[in-house]
């Protein structure tokens, strides 16, 4: 299975997300990663929020007339913030401690 940081890179070069791909973040967020896999999602994050990567899971099926969409798109690019803050907020809180990766005052 593919490392975060390499489907990362993918997302980011091509602009797109796939299903797939999703998936297999989901799960490897679920198991063993780095600090370097945890900031290269950070990153795929903002570049989803910024418009710079499409997910292929949030495609609209059906199309809304331009002043619902514009309401509907706030609020749920308003509700998605949220939800990837607190997603990424509650995978860090889950990580186990690694002090190695972690900065030092004595060090």
């Amino acid at each position: 299975m593919a490392l975060i940081k390499e489907i990362v890179e993918e997302a980011l070069t091509t602009g797109y997300l796939s299903v797939v791909a999703e998936n297999k973040l989901r799960s490897q967020l679920q198991s063993n990663y780095d600090s370097e896999d945890l900031d290269a999602w950070i990153i795929l994050q903002r570049a989803i929020m910024a418009g710079d990567v499409k997910q292929q899971s949030r495609r609209k099926k059906a199309s809304l007339s331009p002043k619902a969409k514009d309401a509907s798109s706030s609020i749920k690019l308003a509700y998605q913030m949220a939800a990837e803050i607190a997603y990424a907020a509650a995978v860090a809180l889950t990580m186990t401690k690694n002090t190695k990766d972690q900065p030092s005052l004595n060090a």
